[in-house]
C-alpha cells in the first residue's frame, strides 16, 4: 500500500535544515503541515508559507501534537520531549525525517554510520559511484536532507545517506540496500542516557534489511562487530589492522578484495591525499560499497585520487612560518580527537574544549604526552580538560577562541602543529562544529596576514 498524507494533519519537529525539507515535501504531497520550534525566528522556513505550511516559532504548543496525525522529528530534536512523548501514549506515530522520505524514494539506499568518519566516507562513496557512472544523491546528515532527494528518486538511484543515532532512533521501515558501520565508541552522553542506548539507535541501521542485502562492517572494532551480530543482511568485512581470511584488506600497498581465490587490487594506497592515516579506514568502507555496487578498480582509483576530504575533517588551513594550522572541528567526540591527535609525531598543539558530551578525557593523556608541547583549552569545559590532563601535559586557558589560535600558534613554534581537535561540541561558543572551523580558519588567514 502507497503511503499517503493527503489531507493528513503533520506536525514536524524542528525547522533545521531537514525539517524545513520534510515540511516542503509534506505540503507538496497533500498533508496540512505545522512547523514547530524553539526558535524565535528562523528565516529559512518563511518560504513554507507560500506553500501552506503554517509556522510555529518561538515554543511549542500541546494541541499542535495531540491534533496531528503524524507527527515527524528532525534529528536534533530529542524524542523525550513531553509533547512528543504524550502524543505518542496517544498513539500518534512518530518518526524521524529519513523514514518519512524513505517512504517515497523510488532508488536503492547506501546507509552509512558510524560514530567517527561518516560524512567523509559518505562523501568519498558518491564520489565513486558517480565517477562509475551512476545516479547518485548525497546527503542525509550532510548535505542535502533525504526529503529533498525524493522528487529526483528514480528506480535506478542510489541514495548515498550519512545517518546518525538521533535519525535511527525514529525508524520504523528505513531499509538499507548496503549499511555501513564504520567504528563505534562513546558519543551524544548529553543525548543518550547511556552507551547502551547510543548503541541500540546505531544498531537500527541493519534492523530492517534482509538477505539479499549487504552489512559492511569494520572487523577492527569489536563493538561493531557485535552490533552487526544479529544482521540478516549478508556479512563484508572490511580491516584495516587486522587478519581476516575474506574481506577488504590493506596489502602491499594497496586497498585489496580478499577472497579464497586470491586477491583483486582495488585501490593503491599513494592514491588516498587525506591527512590523517585513520581516514584510511574511510576509504575502505567506501571502496568497498563500490565493489558490491560493481565499480571497477579504475573508477575507485580515480575518484580516491581526486578527493581531498572535507572542510572541518583533517583540513590543512595554513602554514605559518614553518606551524602548520589544521582544521578537525568535526572531532567532536574524544575517539576522534584521539585519532586527529595520533596523526602527528611531535610539537603538537591541540586547541580543545567546548560543551562536553561526555567519556573519559583522561585517554588523551599518554596520546598527548607523547606528542605535545601544550594543550589549550576553550570554552565551558576547560576545567575538566586541565583536571583530566594534570601532571600529562601543560594546559593552557584562553578566554576568546582568537587569543586561543595565537596561544596555539606561540607555543607550536618553530614547527609544530596547531591542531583544532576538540572533543566537544560547539555549542557553547559557536551554532555548530562549522561555524567553529569557519572562525578558526578565519583567524587562522588573519594571523598568517599579521604575519
Amino acid at each position: 500500500m502507497t503511503f499517503s498524507v493527503n489531507r493528513k494533519r503533520v506536525t514536524v519537529v524542528g525547522a533545521a535544515r531537514s525539517g524545513i525539507a520534510a515540511a516542503e515535501l509534506l505540503a507538496n504531497r497533500g498533508a496540512s503541515v505545522t512547523l514547530t520550534d524553539t526558535r524565535t525566528s528562523v528565516p529559512e522556513a518563511a518560504p513554507l508559507e507560500r506553500l501552506g505550511v503554517a509556522l510555529e516559532m518561538g515554543g511549542h504548543q500541546e494541541a499542535t501534537f495531540s491534533a496531528a496525525d503524524l507527527i515527524v522529528l528532525s534529528p536534533g530534536v530529542p524524542p523525550e520531549q513531553p509533547f512528543v512523548q504524550a502524543a505518542r501514549r496517544q498513539g500518534i506515530p512518530v518518526i524521524a525525517e529519513i523514514e518519512l522520505a524513505y517512504r517515497w524514494l523510488q532508488g536503492r539506499v547506501i546507509a552509512i554510520t558510524g560514530t567517527k568518519g561518516k560524512s567523509t566516507t559518505t562523501a568519498l562513496t558518491g564520489r565513486i559511484l558517480e565517477r562509475a557512472g551512476l545516479k547518485v544523491t548525497v546527503g542525509g546528515n550532510i548535505g542535502q536532507p533525504l526529503s529533498a532527494q525524493v522528487p529526483e528518486s528514480t528506480p535506478d538511484t542510489f541514495h548515498v545517506v550519512e545517518t546518525s543515532s538521533f535519525q535511527l532512533e525514529q525508524i520504523e521501515t528505513f531499509h538499507p540496500w548496503i549499511a555501513v558501520m564504520l567504528n563505534f565508541s562513546p558519543d551524544h552522553l548529553d543525548r543518550h542516557p547511556n552507551v547502551e542506548s547510543y548503541a541500540a539507535a546505531k544498531a537500527r541501521i541493519f534492523e530492517n534489511q534482509s538477505s539479499e542485502d549487504w552489512a559492511v562492517i569494520n572487523a577492527d572494532d569489536p563493538s561493531v562487530l557485535a552490533m552487526a551480530a544479529n544482521a540478516r543482511a549478508r556479512k563484508r568485512l572490511f580491516a584495516l589492522h587486522g587478519p581476516i581470511s575474506e574481506g577488504t584488506v590493506l596489502e602491499r600497498g594497496w586497498i585489496a578484495d580478499k577472497s579464497s581465490r586470491g586477491e583483486r587490487q582495488l585501490v593503491p594506497v599513494d592514491a588516498i591525499h587525506l591527512l590523517g592515516p585513520h581516514l584510511v579506514n574511510d576509504v575502505m568502507a567506501a571502496a568497498t560499497v563500490g565493489l558490491l555496487a560493481g565499480v571497477t578498480s579504475a573508477a575507485m582509483t580515480a575518484a580516491v585520487e581526486t578527493f581531498r576530504g572535507l572542510e572541518h575533517a583533517m583540513e590543512l588551513v595554513a602554514d605559518i612560518g614553518g606551524v602548520r594550522f589544521v582544521n578537525d572541528s568535526k572531532a567532536t567526540n574524544i575517539d576522534a580527537a584521539l585519532h586527529s591527535i595520533e596523526s602527528f609525531d611531535r610539537d603538537l598543539v591541540p586547541i580543545m574544549g567546548g560543551r562536553f558530551k561526555g567519556g573519559d578525557l583522561r585517554l588523551l593523556r599518554a596520546p598527548l604526552k607523547a606528542r605535545a608541547k601544550a594543550v589549550v583549552a576553550i570554552g565551558e569545559s576547560k576545567p575538566l580538560f586541565r583536571e583530566a590532563l594534570d601532571g600529562a601535559v601543560p594546559v593552557h586557558e584562553a578566554a576568546t577562541f582568537a587569543d586561543a589560535i595565537a596561544a596555539a600558534h606561540e607555543l607550536a613554534r618553530p614547527n609544530g602543529v596547531v591542531l583544532l581537535a576538540p572533543a566537544c561540541a560547539s555549542f557553547d561558543m559557536f551554532h555548530d562544529y562549522a561555524e567553529r572551523g569557519r572562525m578558526f580558519k578565519e583567524e587562522v588567514l588573519k594571523l598568517r596576514t599579521e604575519n
